[in-house]
Formats: C-alpha cells, sequence, structure tokens
C-alpha cells in the first residue's frame, strides 16, 4: 500500500509541511550525498508560478541540512528555453537563493547512459544525479500540454541536460510516445522523496501557462506513480486513462489504483479545474512550439575563435567524446554529440556558441 501525504501550507507555513512529509516518509541522511531538484522550466518570476516556489526549496533545504548530509547539492537542468542560462534560472526565480548556497549547475559535467534504443541508444545525464546516494524531486503542481499532467515523473525529465530534451520530443512524435519517453528518463533514477509544490497550482495549458490556481496544499509520497494518481484525481482526471501512470504501473513503479493508495490528510477533487486543450495533444499539435523543437534540435556548438584559449575543458568535460582540439581550437564530431550541450555549461570563456 502506498501513502500520499496531504497537508494544508501557505508558502509561510512550509516548513510544517515538509517536516510532516519526513515524519511520514523518513529519510536516513546522515553521512550521505543528497541531491535536491526543483522544477527549473525556465527563468521566470516566483509568482508566475512556473517553477518550484522558492519556500518550497528553502524549506526541503532547511530540514534536510538537520539530518547531517555528507554533502547537499541542489541542481535542476532547465527547459528548452534556457539551455546555457542555468544561473539566471535560479537567480530569477529566487531559487538561487533557496538553495542556502548549496546551488550548483549540474549541466557542467554528464555521463552518457545507455537509454531504450526505440529513442535513443544512449542520454547524457548530469554526473550529480546519479552519484546522489538520495534524490528528493520538488514538482510544481502544474498541467501539460503533452502529458495532461506534470508531476513527480514529469519532473525526472531535468536530469538532462541541453537539447536531447528536444531532440527527444522529436524522436517520439506522438503525445502516446512521448508518455513512453518520460517513464524511460524517470527510469533512470528514481528519487527517493517528492515533495509537490501545490500552494498555487497551474490549470489551462500548462507548463507555462497563465492560468494559476490558489490550491493551498503541499503533497508528499516516497513513490511517483501513486502520487502523480492523486494529482490526476484532484484535477479531476481518470488516472487509470493517463498512459505514463499506465506504463509506470506496468514497468513495477508502483500503482495509480486509489485502492493501493492510503491518504494522509483529504482528497478532494477541484472544481471545474481547467486540462489543457486537445486532450494532451496541445504541444504536439502547436506549430510553433514544433518549429521551437526542431530550432533546437538544429542547434550545433561551435567555437568562437577569438575567444577560445584552447583550455580543453571543453573537451575533457564531454561525456560523449565528440569534442577534439586539432589546431588549438575544439571540433565536434556530430555523429558523436547527444546535444547536452555541457561543453558550452563548462567553458569559462563562454567561447561555446550554439548555432
Amino acid at each position: 500500500m502506498h501513502q500520499v501525504m496531504i497537508h494544508p501550507a501557505t508558502y509561510e507555513t512550509a516548513h510544517a509541511s515538509v517536516d510532516r512529509a519526513f515524519d511520514l516518509f523518513p529519510q536516513d541522511l546522515e553521512g550521505k550525498k543528497v541531491l535536491i531538484k526543483p522544477n527549473v522550466l525556465r527563468a521566470s518570476e516566483a509568482s508566475e508560478g512556473i517553477v518550484t516556489h522558492p519556500a518550497v526549496l528553502a524549506a526541503v533545504v532547511d530540514k534536510v541540512e538537520t539530518l547531517g548530509p555528507a554533502a547537499l547539492v541542489v541542481g535542476d537542468n532547465p527547459g528548452l528555453f534556457s539551455y546555457g542560462a542555468n544561473e539566471a534560472a535560479f537567480e530569477q526565480t529566487g531559487l538561487m537563493a533557496a538553495a542556502r548556497g548549496y546551488y550548483r549547475n549540474i549541466g557542467l559535467d554528464a555521463v552518457i547512459v545507455p537509454f531504450n534504443p526505440h529513442f535513443m541508444e544512449t542520454v547524457s545525464v548530469s554526473r550529480a544525479i546519479l552519484e546522489a546516494d538520495i534524490v528528493i524531486s520538488l514538482p510544481k503542481f502544474k498541467t501539460h500540454g503533452l502529458t495532461v499532467m506534470t508531476g513527480a515523473i514529469k519532473n525526472s525529465y531535468g536530469f538532462l541536460p541541453g537539447a536531447q530534451k528536444a531532440r527527444l520530443h522529436k524522436i517520439a512524435g506522438s503525445p502516446a510516445r512521448f508518455h513512453d519517453l518520460v517513464v524511460e528518463v524517470f527510469k533512470i533514477r528514481v528519487p527517493g522523496l517528492f515533495i509537490v509544490d501545490a500552494v498555487v497550482g497551474m490549470e489551462g495549458n500548462g507548463p507555462a501557462s497563465p492560468d494559476l490556481r490558489e490550491i493551498g496544499l503541499i503533497l508528499a509520497s516516497d513513490n511517483a506513480v501513486a502520487l502523480d494518481a492523486v494529482m490526476a484525481v484532484m484535477m479531476g482526471l481518470d488516472s487509470g486513462r493517463l498512459r505514463f501512470l499506465q506504463n509506470a504501473a506496468d514497468a513495477g513503479l508502483g500503482s495509480w489504483k486509489m485502492t493501493d493508495i492510503r491518504i494522509d490528510g483529504k482528497l478532494e477533487k477541484m472544481n471545474d479545474f481547467k486540462l489543457p486543450p486537445l486532450g494532451g495533444e496541445a504541444i504536439q499539435d502547436n506549430a510553433a512550439v514544433q518549429e521551437m523543437l526542431q530550432s533546437k534540435t538544429l542547434l550545433i556548438p561551435q567555437p568562437d575563435p577569438d575567444a577560445c584559449t584552447a583550455c580543453g575543458a571543453c573537451v575533457e568535460q564531454c561525456p560523449a567524446q565528440a569534442l577534439s582540439m586539432p589546431d588549438n581550437l575544439p571540433q565536434v564530431d556530430m555523429e558523436r554529440c547527444v546535444t547536452c550541450f555541457c561543453c558550452q555549461e563548462i567553458c569559462p570563456e563562454k567561447a561555446m556558441v550554439l548555432q
């Protein structure tokens, strides 16, 4: 039997909800490497409700600090609009300050891992994600134009740095296949705890909709499938009809059935919650979005010869070993490049540009 916490909260009282989450789902963090991953879709103001609110992140960081971790990292790989602007996204949203000095640009160092060959043979994953003893995921309660809702499972898509996200979007090719894809990414490294910012949620055509909804809750669980199923019920969805939840359950990752979930708190369906149009195909059939995705997949990292000092940092850090340094200038082997853009992130001179 899974358990999901539903706790009343404001951003001023977030610490009490986080304390309750750790009481219900205790974590042995003493002497461990801990990574906290908020949802940082793009640079925005906290009031826009696009990212995990800084107050929730700060409350989790403060709690984790008391549990004696050996190392604590706060990081994410922002979405399609913020490649190469990791710090800027954290700064503008207020998440940099909320990270209490534990922020790290996890896009600077990545590892190539095997993936489902129906999509790509390999993907690049932030090393900090793989090396953490425990990952704590902090999703935002939001809708999504392709998966209908985004929560605990979808938040793990940020494990992937760079334009791989756009590439995989294009490779998926349909809403159904994208549902399959997000589960495959989630399976790379399953977090141990999920705490959802549902104080202010998002309805309409998310994940960056202007339609915000005062919900006044923080949700938590140690099982992503159960947590997303509860979020779906709150939104008025039939969780059993969401393909990504079906796939995750079939993979043995949890159950979406409410008979398998014990609620700590009060589960209520929200009236007239606005869901994305077109049954979850709002992104797939949106020409402007598809054009943007295509433009991202065509980006190639190229050195600026006037700025490059041939320090070799990009060659050394490239997880795909797609860079070499002939004639003191980096050269990209596009047959090997996985478009993670670590080279752009790592360059101390900002000499790698995307063209």
